[in-house]
């Protein structure tokens, strides 16, 4: 049998990024780059994602990130868009919510964007006044039943 010569398996590399959670600084968009909400997730280190700009963009997850940080539908991310593709951009980075909740407050997100779901909607949606999810029955139903 041969001797265990490494330092674990796979489930210790995936504890490493404990130290996400201090405080990092705010990074704001440069020129060749721009914000984004993800759509949906489409596998193979790739998602799809609504650019600021108004268009739809296939984002490719970088290598540095691909493992170590979850991107999920409506999260908000910086891409790096290609000179030489409009379609198809880079995430660089994903902002976590309370990043997003400062990036809107210092008005680089419009006001439309919605950050604190996924883009099938929450529970408080305001949009549409009709369509309560709740069926109230009278006593008389129950009895039928």
């Amino acid at each position: 049998m041969p001797k265990n010569k490494g330092k674990g398996g796979k489930n210790r590399k995936r504890g490493k990024n404990e130290a996400d959670d201090e405080k990092r600084e705010l990074v704001f968009k440069e020129d060749g780059q721009e914000y984004a909400q993800v759509l949906r997730m489409l596998g193979n280190g790739r998602c799809e994602a609504m650019c600021i700009d108004g268009t739809k963009r296939l984002c490719h997850i970088r290598g540095k990130m691909h493992k170590k940080v979850w991107i999920a539908a409506g999260d908000i991310i910086l891409v790096g868009l290609r000179d030489y593709q409009d379609d198809k951009a880079d995430v660089i980075l994903k902002y976590m919510p309370d990043e997003a909740r400062l990036l809107k407050a210092y008005g680089e997100l419009p006001d439309n964007t919605r950050l604190n779901e996924g883009i099938g909607g929450g529970l408080d949606e305001e949009d549409d006044g009709a369509g309560n999810d709740y069926i109230e029955f009278e006593d008389e139903d129950i009895d039928k039943i």
